[in-house]
Parts: structure tokens; sequence; C-alpha cells
């Protein structure tokens, strides 16, 4: 589709440079697809792994912890877990990715998993508790992976439909107004040299 330009030759200049650079940000925008597009795949191929980390550690933990459930005395379970003694926090901070802002966690662990005594408790809620335990960094690296792959995937998407637009509508629709004003121009240059000709001809026959 035509753009709504006079056809002049000061509008045929602006719209060549303008096509320039339009040619040159669709380029720019699609070396940014592609390098995005690279990242989120490595992004993928690394969470898969840690997510069947978790995912075996967490199904461990679960799988002992009810097996606790149904051999231990329930008052007993609840007095051994009504106190917790390890504390968790997660500083969140950024960093650039690809021009994103991603979140960083960083974990800060205190005090010891098992806080009860040994009397009224088994082995394997020892156990169940340390595999958590072991599983909660891997964890929290997973969440902040998954997150920075949902930021890729956004930029992705908002950068495809930049891309498309530039190729197949804004590109399209310069060089077809640049070929309408260059044929405008031409018709009235030759409209031009035919008056020429004609007012010469009147001139020479006086």
């Amino acid at each position: 589709m035509k753009l709504n330009v006079n056809p002049t030759r000061m509008e045929l200049l602006r719209l060549k440079k303008r096509l320039v650079m339009a040619r040159r940000g669709h380029k720019l925008l699609k070396d940014k697809q592609d390098e995005l597009m690279r990242r989120f795949l490595a992004f993928i191929r690394d969470i898969r792994d840690l997510r069947q980390e978790v995912e075996k550690g967490l199904t461990d933990a679960f799988s002992r912890f009810l097996f606790v459930s149904a051999t231990l005395n329930p008052q007993d379970l609840e007095e051994a877990l009504s106190v917790p003694g390890k504390k968790l926090q997660v500083d969140v901070q950024s960093e650039t990715i690809m021009n994103l802002r991603a979140p960083v966690f960083t974990p800060s662990v205190e005090g010891e998993v098992i806080c009860y005594g040994y009397g009224n408790t088994s082995g394997e809620l020892d156990i169940s508790l340390f595999s958590v335990e072991k599983v909660l960094k891997k964890l929290i690296l997973l969440a902040q992976k998954e997150k920075w792959m949902d930021l890729l995937a956004d930029e992705i998407v908002k950068t495809r439909r930049r891309v498309n637009a530039l190729e197949y509508v804004l590109i399209p629709n310069i060089e077809e107004t640049i070929r309408s004003i260059e044929m405008k121009l031409s018709e009235m240059e030759r409209s031009n040299f035919s008056r020429l000709m004609k007012v010469k001809e009147i001139v020479e026959a006086h």
C-alpha cells in the first residue's frame, strides 16, 4: 500500500533515506531475534536437565515423607515440625540479558534442618528433610532460569512482530511509494520536455 505523500523530488529523497534506515533496522532486529532464539534454546536445554534433577529430588523427599506420615504418630510428627529450625531468605537483584532486566535470586540459609529430638521420630523423616534441603538451592536457581526464559520468550515475540512489520508492511510500502513517485516524476519530465519542444518549434517558426 502506497504511503500518502506528495510526489516530489524532496519527498523521494526522504523516502529513499527512510528505506535505507528501515532495511538497516530490519537487519539489526533480525540479528537480535536470531541471538534471542539461540539463547532461548540454550536455556531450554539447561532448564530441562535442572528441572529433572529438582523433580527427582522433590519426588524422593515427598515419597519418604509420605512413608513417615503413614508410620509415625501424627501428633509426634506435628510436634517435630512445629518449630522450623532453618531460615531461608532470597535476595533479589538484577542483571542485563540482551537489554532485558532479569532477576537474580541469591538464597541465604541459616540454621539446621533438624530441629527436633530423635526419641519420637524416625530416620526416614531426617532423610526426607535432608532431601528437601539438598534440592532447595537448585529449586531457586530453576525459578530464576525459568523467569529468564519467560522474559526471552516475550522479547522474541515482540521482536518478531517488529521484524514482520518492517519486512511485510513498512519496507514494501516505502518501495511501492518510491516506484510510484519515480514514475510520476518521469511522466512530468517527459511532459515538460514535450512542452519545451513545442515552444522551441513555435519560436523557430517565427
